[in-house]
């Protein structure tokens, strides 16, 4: 597996994370990913799942992780705020984001499923960072979300665990 951490760090109004995000490419080689990936996230106890798209604009959740994984079609996300980076997904690749991260979709269309999840089933919430003076209870929020029991794809043991400590 190439997978992969990206550190994003604090551009002011989007936190980000002292842990980076996961890129696994090409997890699994389906037309449509949507139903094993959505089996793989409950399996390893990322609940609450969805299929959707991802907003068209920037936002980031403070009080929980979340894994994105691409079911089909294609789609660009910029990562990590306005010093982000942008990434060219495919069916079958997963992002696993920490609480805090910036994420949004920069293309255009919406011919893409993606499925999401989060660990133990935790209620998100929605951030953009632009409200006045939520700034400090964001980073409160960031700083008491627990790491996962289990990585969403490959379950006890990853790159996940190498790099989150």
């Amino acid at each position: 597996m190439n997978s992969k951490a990206y550190f994003f760090t604090d551009d002011g109004i989007i936190p980000n994370n002292a842990l980076p995000i996961i890129l696994y490419p090409n997890v699994i080689d389906l037309a449509d990913c949507s139903d094993w990936l959505e089996k793989t996230f409950i399996k390893n106890n990322w609940l609450n799942n969805w299929r959707d798209i991802v907003l068209p604009y920037d936002h980031f959740h403070s009080n929980t992780h979340e894994v994105l994984g691409l079911g089909w079609g294609n789609v660009s996300l910029k990562i990590g705020g306005a010093n982000g980076q942008v990434f060219h997904l495919v069916a079958g690749d997963v992002v696993i984001i920490p609480a805090g991260v910036g994420h949004y979709s920069v293309s255009e269309h919406t011919n893409y499923q993606m499925v999401g999840g989060y660990p133990n089933g935790l209620d998100w919430d929605l951030k953009t960072g632009l409200e006045p003076g939520e700034r400090a209870q964001i980073l409160q929020a960031i700083s008491e979300v627990k790491l996962p029991e289990k990585d969403p794809i490959f379950g006890e043991g990853s790159l996940l665990f190498d790099k989150w400590k």
